[in-house]
């Protein structure tokens, strides 16, 4: 059975928690510690660098990708996207580098080499442009790459 109440009433409740106690003394600064330096965030720094490029901020892009890489320099996708930004921005040297260290680290990736094909192309080296096309294509069609 359900109770109707009234307009006139009004229903409340409080919840009464205790409070927690005050130390007696609060730290000054000079007694305060600073929690231990931690190492940037790859995937946050990343993240950051992926939404510049995405809204066309290409050099704030270039600059975190480059902190991606340093700190971790195995890091495939920083390596991939750096190139191709590099490549938008026609910095071309710093792009086939930045290609080069992609391929390396993950061979079998068929975008890493499209990229590494068209970077060839823009510096006009067509015969090294064959090869890296080739090689994605090897890898379209199921093919492993040795290195």
């Amino acid at each position: 059975m359900q109770r109707k109440l009234s307009s006139s009433t009004k229903a409340t409740s409080v919840l009464r928690l205790p409070l927690p106690s005050a130390p007696s003394t609060l730290p000054g600064p000079s007694q305060l510690q600073r929690p231990p330096a931690v190492p940037e965030d790859l995937q946050t720094l990343f993240d950051d660098a992926s939404g510049h490029l995405a809204i066309g901020e290409l050099n704030e892009a270039i600059a975190l990708y480059r902190r991606c890489v340093a700190i971790d320099p195995d890091h495939f996708d920083s390596w991939h996207a750096l190139s191709m930004v590099l490549l938008k921005t026609d910095q071309l040297k710093e792009a086939l580098g930045a290609s080069l260290q992609a391929t390396s680290l993950q061979p079998n990736d068929l975008l890493a080499w499209t990229a590494l094909s068209q970077i060839y192309v823009r510096m006009g080296n067509i015969p090294e442009a064959e090869a890296a096309k080739a090689n994605s294509r090897i890898l379209s069609l199921g093919g492993k790459i040795s290195r």
